[in-house]
Parts: C-alpha cells; sequence; structure tokens
C-alpha cells in the first residue's frame, strides 16, 4: 500500500567540516523546514536523519517525512531508497534537494525526472531508486572557473563557503527553496515550475 507521506531529502555531507558549504544548500533548506514544521530528526538505520511532521498551507495538511542523508553525498541514494522502500512512499511524493552548478547562485529551479546533471548525489538516487521520476529543487551555487582542472575545481567550490554578498542573500535563498519544495506537495511540479523557474 503506497504511503500518504511525503518525502523531503536534503542532500548534503555529514560532519562539522562541511557546515556552510555550497554542497550542504539541501542540508540547510531541510534544517529550515524542520524548523518551519517542528520536525525533529533521529537516526533512520545508520542511513539518515529523519523526522516527520505535518505541514499546512490554505487549511490543507499534508504529512511528511524530512531526511537529512549520512552517507556522504555520493551514496546519497541508499539513504533514500532505504526510506522510500521502509515507508512505502513512491517516487512521485519524493522531493530532493539540492546544490546545483549550473545555475547562478540563488536561482531555483524544479524539475521532475531528468538527467543528474553530473551531480554525484542525484546520479546515486536515480541508481538506488531505479528511476528518475523523483522532484527536485535545484539550489544554484554557481561555477567554479572551468579550466584544465575543472574536476578539482569543481570539488572545492562544492565544498567552499560563501561570499559576504551570497551570504546576505542565503536565508531568502534557502526560505524560497523550502517554499518550492512545500508547494510542489500542495500545488504539483507544474504551478512550482510557473512561480520559481522564471525568476531571477
Amino acid at each position: 500500500m503506497a504511503s500518504d507521506f511525503w518525502l523531503i531529502a536534503g542532500l548534503g555531507n555529514p560532519g562539522k567540516k562541511y557546515e556552510g558549504t555550497r554542497h550542504n544548500m539541501g542540508f540547510m533548506c531541510a534544517d529550515l523546514l524542520a524548523e518551519r514544521w517542528s520536525v525533529s530528526f533521529s537516526d533512520h538505520k545508520g542511513l539518515a536523519l529523519l523526522g516527520k511532521g505535518v505541514m499546512s498551507l490554505d487549511g490543507a495538511a499534508q504529512k511528511f517525512f524530512l531526511a537529512k542523508p549520512l552517507t556522504f553525498m555520493n551514496d546519497s541514494g541508499n539513504a533514500v531508497a532505504s526510506i522510500s522502500a521502509y515507508y512505502g512512499i513512491p517516487e512521485n511524493r519524493i522531493v530532493v534537494v539540492h546544490d546545483d552548478m549550473d545555475l547562478e547562485f540563488g536561482r531555483i529551479k524544479t524539475k521532475n525526472g531528468g538527467s543528474p546533471g553530473g551531480h554525484n548525489g542525484i546520479k546515486s538516487i536515480d541508481k538506488s531508486l531505479g528511476t528518475a521520476d523523483y522532484n527536485r529543487v535545484r539550489m544554484g551555487v554557481g561555477h567554479s572557473r572551468r579550466g584544465s582542472h575543472a574536476h578539482d575545481n569543481a570539488i572545492s567550490w562544492v565544498l567552499g563557503g560563501f561570499n559576504a554578498s551570497q551570504k546576505q542573500q542565503l536565508d531568502s535563498f534557502i526560505a524560497d527553496a523550502a517554499d518550492a519544495a512545500e508547494m510542489i506537495i500542495f500545488k504539483g511540479i507544474e504551478k512550482t515550475q510557473e512561480q520559481f523557474n522564471g525568476r531571477r
């Protein structure tokens, strides 16, 4: 039987040294949603911090799980697939929030399915779920300078922090991503795309 819960998974890397880095945008969004809806996290099989709550919009309520995988980014799929299987949550009720180097800082794009765009966390989830047909909130972090060391640059870029002007925008950016995740649940992916994908 399919669950009446949704699952929102914010991607990131566990541990102090990764806090506040570009690659942990998903964790930051999950933390904000936990604060908004009074969700407390506990351990799920050593794979994720998991909590559950109820969100409401315009008088409608929706039960949801909120997850922060503890598997490190490249194995995020193990955590997401485990929670999905354990609680019977189908892929169309999964929302994954993650950083995206192909979007400039502050941009949000939402989509269902499509390619992972070089994001190892998304590749891992595609593989573990056996499908790409889940919802995504992509948070733009901009790109390091591409060059002969593009791969190394990309790694140090996503594991780096934010500059002063980005830090000023960070709270409202994370709040927008949280809004987008909620809107997917209540209004569907197409309406969410209309609202967020064209924004500058």
